[in-house]
């Protein structure tokens, strides 16, 4: 196994269990991935995900791979209220942690008009797509457009996924208030794209986070990488951190084993990458059966990166929740800064939506009089191709969170004066810690119709080299990486 991912964990565990001898090799001093977390001076704060939805695929996880359930492992505890929305025009909605009849009251409430009706007509909708989707796109693998011929066989079911219709478009023809619109498009963040350009089936997003709710773990997200590698060294899996793999050794389009930083060559015929697909075929193997791969990565457009600011905050904020949201009022302008656009190179959004995570949790701030923030804001990626910036140019981290701070100001939450102290990291920080090219969160994005398929599949074309992770089918977030592990355990089979 290269990497110590939660999608490399969860797929050790599960290969473990069917009766596979497993190494990790993790290139970095820890394991975990992008889910990350910073202490300091007792505020904690998670740098990568916030937010845990369908703990269902990490329940079954668990349940399959040890006696203790997730539950006996982590602290699950349901997030209420679980989000707080503020539009540019002054609105705020708060919504439920889950039920998407209830969220549609509460946008109802907040916005008025048919608000309620319209997103509960769009949920409904969203189920039926989540039901068509869910067992031939994300829970199967996935190698090109005949894997879904099953799925095609159906006018009425290509209707209502309507594969040519964008998120945006199915936004504008199922919503008539704009500020629920502009909800909508937020979940195309998820998947770090451009709502204008991904697709319609993203519509599923909001109805996973609503139905099956938002979950918070005690001590932070990142309790739950504790508890898999706990799993892992429970089934007497061996784990190496700072073991870099520099190649991955083929002979006659086969694997044969991987060879190491520190000079070292081990033996093996079924190696599993939880690394990006990048550098997996761009860097890691020397064989024929790559140029494939890299000609489809080379097609797709990289996912966005973010921008982060850990603070840690004096008193108490009115009215803050969880998580918030506070929107621009021009959109557009924010996706076609952070992914640039014909004569205007990609640059840092002048007036980004923000993002905050507070959790009102003890075990993540000194006391009740403080508050530990995690801000993120949608950001270019790190490098000097097409759609990315220097991040290390002297001076743009720092002017650029105070920016961020300002435009906060602006929209009515200024706490400049009581942020006792701030960590900037930014998208060549996250480039640099996880090894994600440029920092891109989610591997590729799901811009175009064909996004799904230029995806790197969970079987390489290599015999013996698989993928997983969130740079893999099916994508990238916890329940998605936790799904490829299980894919790729399926295909692998028993020892």
């Amino acid at each position: 196994m290269i990497g110590a991912g939660m999608g490399g964990l969860a797929a050790a565990a599960r290969l473990s269990v069917k009766g596979h001898r497993v190494r990790i090799l993790e290139a970095g001093p820890n394991y975990g991935g992008k889910l990350g977390s910073y202490s300091r001076d007792g505020f904690v704060f998670d740098t990568g995900p916030s937010l845990l939805t369908l703990p269902a695929v990490y329940r079954d996880l668990f349940i399959k791979t040890g006696r203790s359930q997730l539950e006996d492992c982590v602290d699950l505890q349901p997030v209420e209220p679980a989000f707080r929305y503020a539009f540019a025009d002054g609105t705020v909605a708060e919504l439920p942690g889950s039920g998407t009849g209830a969220c549609a009251t509460a946008l109802g409430d907040a916005l008025g008009g048919a608000a309620a009706d319209d997103w509960r007509v769009l949920m409904k909708r969203a189920g039926e797509v989540w039901r068509i989707t869910r067992r031939p796109v994300l829970e199967s693998p996935l190698s090109g457009p005949r894997d879904l011929i099953g799925l095609m066989s159906s006018v009425t079911d290509i209707r209502t996924v309507a594969p040519w219709r964008s998120l945006r478009n199915q936004g504008r023809s199922s919503l008539r208030d704009d500020r629920l619109v502009t909800l909508l498009d937020r979940y195309a963040t998820y998947t770090g794209s451009d709502p204008r350009r991904a697709p319609a089936a993203l519509v599923t997003v909001p109805y996973v986070e609503q139905s099956f709710g938002a979950w918070h773990l005690g001590g932070g997200i990142r309790t739950l990488a504790d508890a898999l590698f706990d799993r892992c060294l429970e089934r007497g899996i061996e784990v190496e951190l700072s073991a870099a793999v520099t190649r991955i050794s083929t002979d006659s389009g086969r694997v044969t084993g991987v060879e190491l930083a520190d000079g070292r060559r081990l033996a093996c015929d079924i190696v599993v990458a939880n690394a990006d697909a990048a550098k997996v075929y761009g860097e890691l193997l020397d064989d024929p059966a790559a140029r494939a791969p890299l000609r489809s990565l080379s097609r797709a457009t990289p996912s966005f990166s973010g921008f982060v600011l850990l603070l840690a905050v004096r008193g108490r904020t009115p009215g803050l929740r969880h998580h918030n949201v506070w929107f621009p009022a021009d959109y557009d302008d924010e996706f076609d800064s952070v992914f640039g656009r014909r004569g205007d190179p990609a640059h840092p959004a002048a007036d980004p939506t923000i993002y905050v995570c507070a959790p009102a949790d003890p075990a993540m701030r000194p006391d009740a009089d403080h508050e530990a923030w995690f801000v993120l804001v949608n950001a270019p990626r790190h490098g000097t191709e097409a759609g990315c910036i220097d991040w290390h140019a002297p001076g743009l981290a720092e002017s650029y969170a105070d920016r961020v701070l300002t435009v906060l100001a602006g929209r009515g939450t200024d706490i400049r004066d009581r942020v006792l102290w701030r960590e900037i990291r930014t998208p060549a920080d996250l480039e640099s810690a996880t090894g994600a090219p440029g920092g891109a969160i989610y591997g590729t994005s799901s811009n175009g119709t064909r996004a799904a398929f230029l995806r790197p599949a969970n079987r390489s074309p290599v015999t013996g080299l698989y993928l997983v992770g969130g740079s893999a089918h099916p994508g990238g977030g916890l329940p998605l990486v936790a799904m490829s592990a299980e894919i790729v355990a399926n295909l692998i089979g028993r020892a």
